[in-house]
């Protein structure tokens, strides 16, 4: 157990230590879900896993309150696996390290995954507690809930029986969300023709970016790591034409990518003095431009062994047109909540891979035509550079319902123990939206604790915001008893 198992509430925290330890990467949840239901037989309460993976664990009512409606708390077991290049750690193997910063809980150059561990550990804490009051609770875990929802999307329609959730996988302490954007992903293949490579080459790598979050985050306009290294390239080619050996960018759909390289292949040290000379013009300049928002943006282009093959003229020119036209970022602020980011879209990585340039996007809006507008432009654009689209299906936003009567009762707890909250909607995915569609009737809120920057190395939970969670979440289970 490490320093943080000591801190209060210890049953959260103790559970969030030992999670630490084990690999939960989207659709690899099979560890996380063993540990789940070893803490359900321990205390003798009954536990269903459907066919997708997702586990329903139920707890009978608190004496007296056996026969209140049932409360259902839900989180995801998945997380979201980044880490700074040079950081050594393999999160199949190894256990992610915590590091207390001030106020705050952060990892060793890694995501925490506290989106949504501490849910997830919050949850595991009240299986376990004897001492509180509450009516019948159904504990939801979902899976590979980080890459599209599909946990929830395959959740069993004979799960669940209550007809009030509380999702615990919001990020803002003194915020109740009501509502939330859908989202779908595109996918876009370039057939890359090749040749021979001849003469000198060139390797580029941008990194020290801040990421984020593609949905929360989106809208602080942090630059793309791939979005830069296509602009310079862009720029360098119309001034030096060369060919593309290799280019890769971005890790995960919900994450804005932190680093991306390629190298490049010319014909002679005269051509690569003067690729080098415009390509880190534009890269001074764009690092000058990103310098707020970006202060650690870095860039290194050094010479190394030429490559066996490249990519020939006309398919670098594609490959580095598409990735400069291809939109990233906000597309359209919300005319109607002040601040709320309507419509984005997040080019999330490029990488080479049997014989095609692979582009994944990830799109996420509250008004449904503008989603499907929006990847109408996506499969567009791929069209016109000759790469054939694959689109998933989108998932469903989740509309706010102001008139909620469970809204009423959160609103009411929170304001006795923390103050009088905000109420919202968020420019992310949340499952409430496809189990809401899911089970007919379900009122649903989320709220959770203070977690910042999350899907990058810089994620953080601030540590007093936990135990003001819990203290609510113990209260609002005793308010609905």
């Amino acid at each position: 157990m490490s320093f943080i198992s000591e801190w209060e509430p210890h049953a959260l925290w103790a559970h969030f230590d030992e999670i630490l330890k084990i690999p939960r990467a989207s659709k690899d949840e099979g560890q996380i879900r063993q540990y789940v239901l070893g803490v359900a037989e321990r205390n003798g309460l009954e536990a269903k896993v459907d066919g997708s993976g997702n586990v329903v664990v139920r707890k009978p009512g608190s004496p007296g309150h056996e026969n209140a409606a049932a409360t259902i708390l839900q989180s995801h077991l998945d997380m979201v696996q980044e880490k700074n290049s040079d950081v050594e750690h393999d999160f199949e193997t190894d256990a992610i390290t915590p590091v207390k910063d001030g106020a705050y809980l952060k990892a060793d150059g890694t995501t925490l995954g506290s989106d949504n561990g501490i849910g997830v550990a919050a949850m595991l804490a009240l299986m376990e507690d004897q001492e509180a009051e509450h009516g019948p609770l159904e504990f939801l875990f979902t899976v590979d809930e980080e890459t599209g929802l599909t946990g929830a999307a395959g959740l069993g329609d004979d799960m669940l029986a209550g007809r009030q959730l509380l999702n615990l996988d919001s990020e803002e302490e003194g915020i109740i969300t009501i509502g939330c954007a859908g989202g779908g992903d595109t996918n876009l293949q370039l057939p890359m023709a090749e040749e021979r490579a001849e003469g000198s080459a060139v390797h580029i790598v941008i990194q020290g970016l801040k990421g984020g979050h593609s949905g929360v985050d989106i809208h602080l306009q942090r630059a793309n790591a791939i979005k830069v290294l296509s602009r310079a390239l862009y720029a360098a080619w119309l001034e030096e034409p060369f060919r593309v050996a290799d280019l890769s960018g971005g890790n995960a759909h919900n994450a804005i990518p932190r680093e991306a390289s390629a190298t490049v292949v010319l014909k002679g040290e005269k051509e690569v003095a003067r690729f080098r000379g415009r390509l880190e013009e534009e890269l001074d300049t764009i690092v000058h431009e990103s310098s707020t928002v970006d202060p650690g943006m870095t860039f290194e282009v050094t010479e190394v062994s030429t490559p066996p093959t490249v990519w020939d003229e006309v398919t670098t020119r594609r490959g580095l047109a598409l990735l400069t036209t291809l939109p990233h970022g906000v597309v359209r602020m919300s005319p109607d909540i002040p601040g709320l980011v309507e419509t984005s879209t997040n080019l999330a990585v490029a990488a080479r891979r049997n014989g095609d340039l692979d582009i994944l996007l990830s799109s996420r809006s509250s008004v449904a035509s503008a989603l499907r507008a929006l990847r109408q432009r996506i499969r567009s654009a791929g069209s016109l550079a000759g790469a054939e689209a694959e689109e998933e299906d989108a998932y469903p936003g989740w509309e706010p319902d102001v008139g909620s009567r469970l809204l009423g009762v959160v609103k009411e707890v929170y304001a006795e123990h923390l103050g009088e909250p905000e109420v919202g909607a968020i420019h992310a995915g949340l499952e409430c939206g496809i189990i809401g569609e899911k089970y007919d009737g379900m009122d649903m809120v989320s709220f959770g604790p203070q977690i910042e920057f999350p899907h990058s190395p810089d994620e953080r939970v601030k540590i007093d915001s936990v135990q003001s969670f819990y203290v609510v979440l113990r209260a609002l289970l005793e308010r609905l008893s």
